[in-house]
């Protein structure tokens, strides 16, 4: 399964990052000499448990913090990759099927973000959670980070002190104790970056 999501995402970086060399630190001997050297870092989906434990393992998360927050590289994450660069990875998904060490995950930001964000479908028969319900009762606990539920088609570019919605769709916040808001694309979320609480 690695190889293949490996396959497909070196191919398309390689097309639309012609000048680029795109290496994998699931084919290297020294993941950690890999993070050091790279000159960006994208971490792709998957199960979000399965890969912070494979963080944890291979000594990457505190090197991908230090190499992204301290000697500013690029990261990019999409769906599992977008939840373990967070405070955490509570509010995901999926499902445990492995345990990794902590749920604290990257933290190249500090709150939380729920990509593939699904309003409730109101004609819908299912009577489980929604992810709006789910949310809510993580904010339950004490001292949860506030969580920006990300629909399809839209995403989260940080750069420095500014967060700025992009794309087509609108981005959903939670905030505990308060009322849920809507952010349209373009919007300024950089007060995330400082009162995430």
């Amino acid at each position: 399964m690695v190889e293949d999501i490996w396959n497909t995402v070196s191919s398309r970086f390689k097309t639309s990052l012609e000048s680029y060399e795109v290496d994998s630190v699931h084919e290297t001997s020294d993941p950690v000499e890999a993070v050091r050297k790279a000159e960006g870092i994208f971490i792709g989906g998957g199960n979000t448990f399965r890969l912070l434990k494979a963080l944890y393992d291979n000594k990457l998360v505190t090197e991908i913090r230090k190499r992204v927050l301290q000697d500013g590289i690029p990261y990019m994450g999409s769906s599992a990759g977008t939840n373990v660069s967070t405070i955490s990875i509570n509010t995901t998904n999926d499902m445990p099927i492995v345990y990794p060490p902590t749920f604290a995950a990257i933290g190249l930001v500090p709150f939380n973000i729920n990509p593939h964000y699904l309003d409730p479908d109101v004609n819908s028969k299912h009577m489980g959670e929604t992810r709006e319900q789910r949310i809510i009762q993580y904010h339950e606990e004490l001292d949860t980070a506030c969580v920006l539920g990300l629909r399809e088609g839209c995403m989260l570019l940080v750069e420095d002190n500014k967060a700025t919605l992009l794309g087509c769709t609108k981005a959903r916040l939670f905030q505990r104790g308060q009322q849920t808001t809507e952010h349209e694309p373009g919007s300024d979320l950089s007060f995330l970056l400082t009162d995430a609480q």
